[in-house]
Parts: structure tokens; C-alpha cells; sequence
């Protein structure tokens, strides 16, 4: 891809879970516990902040709209939790009135199409720009009380006649519990009800309550984090890189 596909974001840049790494968008005006107590059953949630820099993630690195139109088909999961905004469909172009939800981390999502739509409105292009066209991945929801209906999200944009695309930094191409199983049980019952535990590590957490999150810190591990968490922020300690407290917060 030429080096103007892959100009930043900046604040509009898209975070991802990556080999266990966080990559925070905001910052926080909240200090660590450093004195926190270790959780006495922290051995149930040990296995896996090592072995997460082991997993190989997928890159399609998608340079035009036929590229993002192979996706068709295949199933994705999400990795940016609680970004990206999704819009009903009719008649092939998405409804950008009213959002009908938020993509949560590694939520299920079937790909039927990718899209050009010209005239996103503002607030559909807080995270991926406008340019001259957005372009969206359609997709159904197959876990959802209506896996039939369809809905598109933003993952890319046409300028000038070039492309930029975010699918890499939004999706899993594998399903992230194997990618991850060494999480265990416990850990992918937490994330997949998006709720935060004592014992889980950063990485844990972000795919459980989603990426958009504040910390004064950056020592990853041993700090406090406050996650927006969809409205119902959570404020979760690490010491070591395991939850020590969870808490709700609405100073976010």
C-alpha cells in the first residue's frame, strides 16, 4: 500500500488488541493503587498474558473496494470494542440517521458486502473520515435476536481517488476465543458477557469493556484504567497486570 493509504488518523485513530498490548485513546487524571493487594485467586486467571504475544493475527492490508468486497462471505470478529457505531440498511446504503448499536469486543459478525456511500454526516465520521466516499462492510449479526437484518459500518474512505481501510485495526479474521483460548473458561465467559473480574489482565478487560478508556498512566499493568464501558464507566486497578478492584466511575 503507498505511503499515502496509510496516513494516521490522529484523533480519529482507530486502537486494536494486539499481542496483548493496549493502545489507550485517552488520558486519565487517576493514579494506581500501587499498594493494592493481589487477589488470593489470581492463580484461576493466570494463564495468558505471556502466551498472547505469541498469537498470530491476521493482516489483509486491503489496498482497494474489491479487496474489502473479498471479506464477503466470511466471518469477522470485533477487536475495536466499543468504537465503532453501526447503521441499519435499506436498499443497499446505510441509514446514517440513527446508530443502531455499538460493536463490542469480539462480537460474531457474518460479512455480506462492502459499500461506497457519499455524504456521511458528522458524527458518523468521528472515527473513519468522510473523504469524497466512506466506504462500509455490511454484515448481519447471526447471535442477535434478528441474525437476518443487516447493518453497515464505517471501515475505510475514498480520497482523491485513493483508499484508506481499517479492517485490520477493527476485526479479528479468526475467532479470538481460539486465537486466545489460553485465557480459559472463566476468562472468555467474562469478556463475552462484557463484564470485568478480578484476575484478568489489561488485554482481558479492553476486549471485555472496549477500547475507549483513560489512564494517568502508562506503566501497562499497574495502573487504574476507567473504561467507558457503553455509558457505565469502570474503573478497574491492575497491579501486576491483574484486576485487583472493579469498580463503577462517572467521573469518565
Amino acid at each position: 500500500m503507498e505511503t499515502g493509504k496509510k496516513v494516521a488518523l490522529g484523533a480519529t485513530l482507530v486502537a486494536v488488541l494486539a499481542v496483548g498490548v493496549r493502545f489507550g485513546l485517552l488520558v486519565h487524571q487517576r493514579h494506581v493503587d500501587e499498594n493494592a493487594p493481589a487477589v488470593s485467586h489470581a492463580e484461576d486467571w493466570k494463564k495468558g498474558t505471556d502466551e498472547d504475544s505469541l498469537v498470530f493475527l491476521k493482516k489483509k492490508r486491503p489496498g482497494n473496494l474489491k479487496d474489502v468486497k473479498e471479506l464477503d462471505g466470511t466471518t469477522v470478529w470485533v477487536s475495536a470494542g466499543g468504537q465503532m457505531e453501526y447503521y441499519p440498511v435499506a436498499g443497499k446504503r446505510a441509514v446514517y440517521g440513527k446508530p443502531a448499536g455499538t460493536l463490542l469486543g469480539a462480537q460474531r459478525m457474518e460479512v455480506k458486502d462492502a459499500i461506497e456511500q457519499a455524504g456521511a454526516p458528522k458524527g458518523a465520521t468521528f472515527r473513519i473520515p468522510g473523504g469524497d466516499k466512506q466506504v462500509l462492510l455490511v454484515f448481519t449479526l447471526p447471535q442477535s435476536s434478528d441474525p437476518e437484518k443487516e447493518y453497515a459500518v464505517p471501515v475505510g474512505y475514498k480520497q482523491g481517488g485513493e483508499y484508506t481501510f481499517y479492517t485490520d485495526e477493527l476485526f479479528f479474521y479468526d475467532d479470538p476465543h481460539q486465537l486466545y483460548s489460553h485465557w480459559g473458561p472463566k476468562v472468555w465467559a467474562a469478556v463475552d458477557a462484557h463484564r470485568a473480574e478480578l484476575g484478568m489482565s489489561e488485554a482481558e478487560v479492553q476486549l471485555a469493556l472496549g477500547q475507549v478508556s483513560k489512564s494517568v498512566s502508562e506503566e501497562y499493568g499497574n495502573r487504574m484504567v476507567v473504561y467507558i464501558n457503553g455509558g457505565h464507566p469502570k474503573a478497574v486497578t491492575f497491579v501486576k497486570n491483574r484486576a485487583t478492584a472493579v469498580r463503577d466511575d462517572q467521573g469518565f
